[in-house]
């Protein structure tokens, strides 16, 4: 099986012995077998766990089942915690779109952020014929006929040769230990549904099912191909970036042959719907000033142009702060960050600067909003405190609450920003650099 996977990872130009590769990691079935196989390949890559949240203790347990299998690849390990249900509700999206947002969203700030070149996930046939199926489903256009692709921007999936049945007989041989998600047979799941429902009833059809949907998957590759070659010399005429924002001229798209089909495609990496699309074609010869929103973006209709510019999800997950970071927005807020040399440094008294040992501190450094159940141990003091105690000692108002935000040292919160640090972080006599972190309002 690695040499199945090595040849199409070479037949698609996946990645090179010298590409860095940061491996989406659930703990599940599938993703024990990616981390295993690209160790095996030797290829540098680095752990992505994202912990949603949604079952407690489970997904406290994957996370550190994942924590521990990076360390026995000797992989660098990334994790994130998610408020997926309150990004769900303000969006009134499904929970599984919600995770599915957020986590691609981290996924590809981390890329970014660390000077990956590709992040890879474990998909393979039987998830490609399931999305298909999906899509069937819910309507969908030709991009949605091919299912996943090898390939999409800066995603691959060295896996999608592969059936489900492969990774389990590679697990077994290689006497691979896993966590099993209990969600994963819970049938108010679409998904799951298809899985365990509609699959089994096709095969009976069609044992060979999964290899005879990728030959056909083969084919809507290259008709999407085809259409793609026009696709993007439309995009060229249309889209174009200014100040942060991605502006879409309208009158291209309306001489186009398909406008609200067009549409769609430019609006899909901002996850507007179809529905959406034609809404918005509709608003073309309108008023202008005209909203419409995604999860991730609003978009504007102006005089000429659709404007479209993306939403903080930050609230939602958190921003990774590297060694060598010099400042960052993060909420309302810009840090500027700047180490100094301990000797002769004065402690500023100002509540908004936080002065502390940066050898004690554990990079990279997270900045998130607080949440229940966030601990500290107050600079001083050797006794924890729960942050919502030190809100309320501190009266600060309930609507401003959610804009207190912390910074993270692994596991560990290093300051509630604005009111108090950690006393494990502090300056003493032994401290040889100081980490400086000046935080100010830019709203």
């Amino acid at each position: 099986m690695l040499e199945k996977v090595s040849n199409y990872i070479t037949t698609h130009q996946l990645a090179t012995p010298e590409t860095r590769v940061l491996a989406a990691v659930s703990g599940g079935l599938d993703s024990v077998v990616l981390a295993d196989v690209l160790h095996r390949l030797k290829l540098p890559f680095a752990v992505l766990h994202c912990n949603f949240g949604l079952r407690g203790e489970e997904s406290d347990a994957d996370e550190l089942f994942v924590r521990k299998l990076a360390k026995q690849y000797d992989a660098p390990f990334y994790s994130e915690q998610f408020q997926t249900q309150a990004f769900a509700q303000q969006e009134g999206i499904s929970t599984q779109m919600a995770a599915r947002t957020l986590r691609y969203q981290w996924f590809e700030q981390m890329r970014q952020q660390l000077g990956y070149d590709v992040i890879a996930t474990a998909h393979h046939q039987s998830d490609a014929l399931e999305t298909v199926l999906l899509n069937l489903v819910r309507g969908t256009g030709l991009a949605g006929l091919h299912g996943i692709l090898p390939q999409n921007g800066n995603l691959i999936r060295p896996l999608l040769g592969l059936t489900k049945d492969d990774l389990y007989d590679w697990l077994v041989a290689k006497r691979l230990a896993w966590r099993e998600d209990s969600s994963n047979e819970s049938l108010k799941y679409n998904r799951n549904k298809v899985r365990h429902e509609v699959i089994p009833v096709l095969k009976q059809l069609n044992p060979n099912l999964e290899e005879t949907f990728t030959h056909t998957l083969e084919r809507l590759q290259g008709a999407e191909a085809v259409f793609q070659a026009s696709f993007q010399e439309l995009k060229a005429k249309t889209q174009r970036e200014e100040n942060g924002a991605i502006y879409l001229s309208i009158a291209p798209l309306q001489a186009s042959p398909a406008p609200v089909v067009l549409l769609h495609e430019l609006l899909k990496p901002f996850h507007f719907s179809y529905s959406q699309a034609q809404e918005i074609a509709a608003a073309w010869d309108g008023l202008s000033g005209k909203a419409f929103a995604s999860p991730t973006h609003v978009l504007v209709k102006d005089r000429e142009d659709l404007v479209i510019t993306g939403k903080p999800l930050e609230k939602f997950g958190s921003l990774t702060l590297p060694p060598d970071a010099t400042e960052v927005r993060f909420g309302p807020y810009l840090a500027k960050i700047a180490r100094k040399p301990a000797q002769g440094y004065k402690v500023p008294r100002s509540k908004d600067i936080a002065a502390l040992d940066a050898d004690l501190l554990k990079f990279p450094l997270k900045l998130r909003p607080w949440k229940e159940g966030d601990w500290f141990v107050p600079l001083g003091m050797n006794g924890k405190k729960k942050v919502s105690d030190l809100l309320i000692d501190r009266k600060v108002p309930a609507n401003l609450k959610p804009n207190v935000w912390v910074l993270v040292s692994d596991a560990s919160l290093a300051w509630v920003i604005g009111q108090q640090l950690d006393n494990r972080f502090k300056l003493s006599e032994t401290s040889q650099e100081v980490l400086e972190i000046t935080v100010s309002r830019i709203d």
